[in-house]
This record gives structure tokens, C-alpha cells and sequence, in this order.
């Protein structure tokens, strides 16, 4: 299907009351090629969930910058068993030893940080994105993350031209908590990303 900007402004208004299931049903009705993307940070399960229950074998793309918390690497585990997640793993070309010793993890004020950010996180998603070439790209954006989310909507474009659909943009913390505790999924808050260190930072994925 060719959604171009103005069928967008009419799809996020037809579809800003529409249950997260109604919305992924209707996307995966003509997408080809569709991921979905993950961190495994908190409430990243409800995507993961919700979107391999209507496309079990979904591609999940997981770009692991290596300095996930030994939680957060537990959690993964148990959402990859639990919901039979078919994970492609995407890390960095640098060990986390060797950039350890050469750049560390440099202030989000430092100009080193921009070349961090370029080594553990843009560069393996950008070799993911181009490898698996998605015409669809599930995400758990929501607005409140951060002030850059705030602009965007349930479906939006990125800077390639992927449609990105995240399909609990407008659920707050709480209807997340029912949903999980009515599937009965697991949780998980101990969680850091040295990228975007500030919860209200963008990682540089979706700008």
C-alpha cells in the first residue's frame, strides 16, 4: 500500500481510538516485510506480545549495545522462551572491552558521545534495517517519552521512508500495567542505555 502524508494525517485519526490489535491486524493486511524492533527496556513486551500473537515469526530485531544490565539480559532470555521470539541479534563491530579502554562511556556533553552513539546503537540498526530492507517497523514509541515522540503519532515515517507504526502511541503507564498483568507478562525497570543516559533523551534511532 502507498501511504503517502496526507493518508497518514487520515490513518492516525481513524485509527487514534482503534485497540493496538486492530491496528497491527489492519498493517500486517498489506505489509510485505515487517519487523519490529526491540531493546527489551520496560513495557517493550506488550509490542513484542501483541505483535507476534497475530505473526508468530515475525523478524525481531534486537540491537544489543553491550552495556545492557544483567536484569535486562534475564528478561530478554525469558521474553525470547516465553514468546517463541524468532531475535536477530545485531551488536556493535567494536568489543565493549576494547571501546572500554579507547573511548569509554563519554558525558551526553562530551563531543566523544556522538561517536559512541554512532558504535553501539545507530550503526548496528542501520546494518539491520538495510539487511532485512522492512516496509514496516513495529516500535513501542509512545507519547510522553520524550519531546521529539511528542510530534510523532501511531503511524509515521522515518528518516528512510519506513512506515513505523507503534501501536500503544497514546496507552499510558497504566493501561501498559493492565495489559501486561492481564496476559500475565513480565516486567522490567532495571534498565540503562548509555546512549541516551536521561529517560527525556532521544537515542537518535527515530529523529
Amino acid at each position: 500500500m502507498n501511504i503517502n502524508k496526507d493518508l497518514l494525517e487520515k490513518y492516525n485519526n481513524d485509527f487514534r481510538n482503534k485497540p493496538p490489535f486492530e491496528v497491527i491486524s489492519w498493517v500486517l493486511s498489506f505489509s510485505t516485510k515487517p519487523v519490529v524492533t526491540t531493546n527489551f527496556r520496560p513495557y517493550e513486551v506488550a509490542i513484542l506480545h501483541a505483535v507476534t500473537r497475530l505473526l508468530n515469526d515475525i523478524t525481531v530485531i534486537w540491537c544489543d549495545t553491550g552495556y545492557n544490565t544483567p536484569n535486562t539480559y534475564k528478561h530478554a532470555q525469558e521474553l525470547i522462551n516465553k514468546l517463541s521470539l524468532n531475535v536477530k541479534l545485531y551488536v556493535p563491530q567494536q568489543t565493549t572491552a576494547h571501546r572500554d579502554v579507547v573511548l569509554g562511556i563519554p558525558q551526553i556533553d562530551d563531543p566523544r558521545h556522538q561517536i559512541f552513539t554512532q558504535q553501539v546503537k545507530l550503526e548496528p540498526f542501520q546494518r539491520a534495517m538495510k539487511e532485512h530492507n522492512p516496509d514496516v517497523w513495529f516500535t513501542n514509541l509512545r507519547k510522553g517519552q520524550t519531546s521529539h515522540r511528542d510530534n510523532l503519532d501511531i503511524f509515521s515515517f522515518s528518516k528512510d521512508g519506513v512506515l513505523k507504526v507503534s501501536p500503544f502511541y497514546h496507552w499510558s503507564d497504566k493501561q501498559l500495567d493492565d495489559y501486561l498483568n492481564e496476559n500475565q507478562l513480565p516486567n522490567e525497570f532495571n534498565y540503562f542505555d548509555p546512549t541516551k543516559v536521561l529517560e527525556n533523551r532521544e537515542c537518535g534511532l527515530h529523529v
